[in-house]
């Protein structure tokens, strides 16, 4: 077996583009999530080592010593960070020739022709669900006999092997916790509105909505909700809470763990035997009768994408959601206690300057605890990405994400409604939303009761505010 490194790279300060993130960018807020993408393979791959600089901090130099003596290399990338992530792979080869670099992730998925033809130090990419295909690279297997794997030959040529079959026993991939708990420190990791440390895995891969901006689904995971048996899953909690007895909340980062409602209530009632603080994604429909017995077994919040509260975007980004329908679930959610913190995008198909307010307006409405205000971000892959190079919506014809500093760009432009007000909006978004005096005396009282959370709303108060000074310039 290859002496195998997974990396994600040195990367713009404070991206969170790791593998475990859903949208690669640089938040208005620090934030980190758990590289799971990496954890996964790096799992199947013994005695290999996982980095994941940008959570830990570390430039080049500091993961010179793990490159030079790594025979594999593997890298997740991203289409925000691709170019950033070739240019690392440059500086491997010139520090270890020999070194074999393959790269994971949406981008390669999608894009693997292109991808390699425009990374010249990259060796191969691996294709759709790329778990067992980079073990039978690590394993020293023949390229050409391997599933999933694209790659240059050794006259240059760039070659496409078959497609790997879709895993069906999601039980037979090992726990990415021990990865975790051998290779990465967990007080880098910080969500704002998951309790710290808190500690993020999959139960199950794929989602059967049809959100046409979503990537992971259209990319990797498919539309079919494959899981881990609900006692698997309960045996690597147990392990996670002896192993990180300073975890406060595990996230489990399922695209929509409620999809299975009976499967969901079942793992929760397990949950709660064990009297662990759990948090999961979940779409705005779930009945009233789960969501009692998903809080009365240890469900504490729910990241719920609300998207947009005007009804036709709903229909064009194929989201299978009734405004009407997240108004109820919401209210649902706050007469039981449970916590909600909702997303919501900027920019979709059909925007205009009033649907924007009226999404303004639902959000007011409807009042999660907290908020994420994104712009849409067409990923190459994706059904909105389609869209907008058919009907000519993208302001540059490379589809940059982000600007220079790693934060997001708005890269939509409709002919009635500019990209550059799109952009605005979402700063106007986030004041209209926390600028209230009824949201302002919830976060108080929040902060009065608990010292920790003063740390940690004071800190995330100044790097907000630092987020809206930066876009006021950008603007």
């Amino acid at each position: 077996m290859l002496r195998t490194l997974f990396l994600q790279a040195p990367s713009f300060d404070g991206f969170d583009g790791g593998a475990g993130s859903r949208y690669q960018a640089k938040r208005e807020i620090r934030s980190f999530w758990y590289p799971t993408w990496l954890a996964q393979p790096a799992a199947l791959v013994e005695g290999s080592k996982l980095i994941d600089a940008p959570a830990h901090r570390l430039k080049f130099d500091d993961i010179l010593p793990a490159v030079k003596d790594s025979e594999l290399i593997v890298m997740h990338t991203s289409t925000p960070s691709f170019k950033s992530d070739v240019k690392v792979a440059e500086m491997i080869k010139a520090v270890n020739p020999h070194v074999k670099i393959g790269m994971i992730g949406a981008k390669v998925a999608v894009e693997p022709e292109k991808s390699l033809a425009s990374a010249e130090p990259v060796d191969f990419v691996a294709r759709n669900e790329f778990d067992f295909t980079i073990k039978e690279v690590a394993d020293g297997n023949d390229w050409a006999k391997i599933r999933g794997l694209s790659y240059r030959n050794n006259q240059g040529v760039i070659v496409h092997n078959d497609e790997r079959e879709i895993l069906e026993n999601m039980d037979a991939l090992p726990w990415v916790t021990p990865v975790y708990k051998r290779d990465l420190a967990i007080e880098n990791y910080f969500i704002g509105y998951l309790k710290h440390p808190y500690v993020s895995f999959y139960t199950g891969r794929g989602c059967k909505s049809r959100c046409t901006f979503c990537l992971w689904p259209q990319t990797v995971g498919g539309h079919r909700y494959r899981v881990r048996s609900v006692q698997d899953v309960v045996e690597e909690v147990k392990w996670t809470k002896t192993a990180f007895p300073k975890v406060k909340e595990i996230f489990f980062d399922d695209d929509t763990l409620t999809d299975n409602l009976p499967r969901v209530e079942a793992l929760a009632k397990e949950l709660g035997k064990l009297g662990v603080t759990w948090s999961c994604n979940a779409k705005a429909n779930v009945p009233r009768k789960t969501l009692e017995v998903l809080k009365d077994n240890g469900l504490r919040l729910l990241l719920v994408g609300y998207e947009s509260g005007n009804q036709q975007i709903l229909i064009n980004i194929k989201k299978g959601m009734r405004v009407d329908v997240a108004r109820r679930f919401t209210k649902d959610c706050h007469d039981l206690g449970v916590v909600i913190h909702g997303t919501f995008i900027l920019g979709l198909p059909g925007e205009t300057q009033e649907t924007i307010q009226e999404t303004v307006e639902f959000a007011r409405e409807i009042n999660p605890h907290t908020i994420q205000v994104s712009l849409a971000a067409p990923y190459p892959g994706t059904f909105l990405h389609r869209q907008a190079m058919e009907n000519g919506w993208l302001h540059n014809e490379d589809a940059e994400l982000l600007a220079d500093d790693g934060t997001q760009i708005a890269p939509l432009n409709y002919p009635h409604l500019s990209h550059t007000e799109i952009f605005e909006s979402v700063a106007d978004f986030y004041k209209k939303f926390y600028f209230r005096p009824s949201k302002i005396t919830s976060i108080v009282a929040e902060m009065i009761v608990s010292p920790e959370m003063m740390n940690r709303r004071l800190r995330e108060g100044v790097e907000f505010f630092h987020f809206l000074r930066t876009r006021r310039e950008s603007a």
